[in-house]
């Protein structure tokens, strides 16, 4: 593909999934290298697709079906959801994730699904996940998935680019999620809408690839429709380690269009926390007044990760203890991580001081299965959304913060000041 103009990593990544040179601003028709449902997006499509006259797919091999948002406790009509993608996936001879391997987005990740030069789309909004791995991922309707079935391919406006330029190194005690937090706090909820988030920066380099996943996952969290990381070494030795070496690595051209630059100084940064009921209603954790919680929630595929669970567990166990006024819940975001934290005695350990470890998935994250809040509840958590209701409780109150801040809540029965 020849082209005598630079472009951002968004715009090559869709030109390559559309096999011509694309421009912010243009309609691409693009064939996704891989496209996944989720148990609470496939059997709506299934459905479109009927509407079209069809029960088959176009391609099975571009398609992953994902049994994560709901579980064994989620009632008949959730089961019965689940049932019909299972026929649909071995109908079609579609790979299926079932209940308990784990949340489909860090699966596409562990598996190395997501790689570097692809388009990877998910019919679930924090497919944005997948641009840690220098691949454009991006969610999208269960309409969107049903077309994919149909003929292999979609459309996409091609967005502009905001660059966020990042410098410094985090301090010790701030994680990416604070990083994330900030940027809601700084851009608001619709920031960044229908644009692509590329990180650039020397502080990239002290990124990473748990830190990576975070911003890309929140990317969604302020509009953006991707959250792109360029490619380096941090990631091809992620590639390696995981042996993926099918991959075409993408940069931005220099002086490739951006609509705005925001930098961020990482070593400025202090624990944030987002107040109910918005993500982006953000402030410095320090600053507030002590707050009692009642939950405190480790898990998702924002902090459900090994890193998450370790600089956790790290707190807790130099405390010694947990509040008891706390209930604290661990549910890891795939299998392999829950594997990994028993053959390791991580979930022993966590047990030991009183935490409840749940199934891998998206557990109480959307409220569909694990434990939901009761009426009045705080609960902190290193999930990625806030909204009334998130939880499966309109009438309680969700607090977003970083792992480590979520753990220093569990120890000291809430977070903030003590006056």
């Amino acid at each position: 593909m020849d082209v005598d103009h630079p472009r951002t990593m968004a715009e090559k990544l869709l030109g390559r999934a559309a096999g011509k040179d694309v421009r912010a601003g243009d309609i691409a028709v693009c064939t996704p290298s891989y496209a996944m449902g989720t148990d609470g997006s496939i059997p709506m499509a299934i459905d479109y697709l009927a509407k079209m006259g069809r029960d088959s797919v176009a391609d099975a091999a571009q398609l992953l079906f994902a049994m994560d948002h709901y579980g064994i406790s989620s009632g008949p009509n959730a089961l019965a959801l689940q049932a019909k993608a299972r026929k649909f996936a071995h109908d079609n001879g579609i790979r299926l994730f079932d209940v308990g391997d784990g949340i489909g987005h860090q699966l596409l990740i562990e598996e190395g699904i997501a790689a570097p030069g692809r388009l990877v789309v998910g019919a679930d909004s924090h497919a944005t996940s997948y641009g840690a791995l220098n691949c454009f991922g991006t969610g999208i309707g269960s309409s969107d998935l049903a077309g994919v079935m149909f003929c292999g391919q979609m459309w996409l406006e091609v967005p502009k680019t905001i660059q966020v330029h990042l410098i410094g190194r985090l301090p010790q005690g701030v994680s990416a999620k604070d990083v994330a937090l900030v940027l809601a706090r700084r851009m608001g909820a619709d920031g960044a809408n229908y644009m692509a988030l590329e990180f650039s920066g020397p502080g990239v380099a002290t990124m990473d690839m748990d830190d990576r996943i975070v911003l890309s996952n929140m990317a969604v969290e302020i509009g953006a429709k991707a959250g792109i990381f360029p490619f380096d070494g941090v990631l091809e030795d992620w590639m390696q380690r995981i042996g993926v070496m099918d991959y075409t690595p993408i940069i931005a051209d220099e002086g490739a269009e951006v609509a705005r630059i925001v930098e961020v100084d990482l070593s400025a940064l202090t624990p944030q926390i987002a107040l109910p009921h918005r993500v982006d209603n953000v402030t410095d954790l320090d600053a507030q007044p002590f707050t009692p919680v009642d939950v405190v929630y480790l898990g998702t595929c924002t902090g459900g990760r090994m890193r998450d669970y370790e600089e956790a567990l790290e707190v807790i166990t130099k405390a010694g203890h947990l509040s008891d006024r706390v209930q604290v819940v661990v549910t890891p975001a795939s299998g392999q991580i829950y594997s990994e934290m028993k053959r390791i005695g991580m979930l022993d350990r966590f047990r030991a001081f009183g935490a409840r470890i749940e199934l891998p998935g998206c557990g109480a994250c959307c409220g569909t299965c694990g434990t939901i809040p009761s009426n009045g509840q705080k609960i902190i958590s290193s999930a990625n959304r806030n909204f009334r209701g998130r939880m499966g409780n309109a009438a309680a109150e969700i607090y977003l913060a970083s792992s480590i801040s979520c753990a220093h809540a569990a120890v000291r029965g809430g977070f903030g000041k003590r006056g």
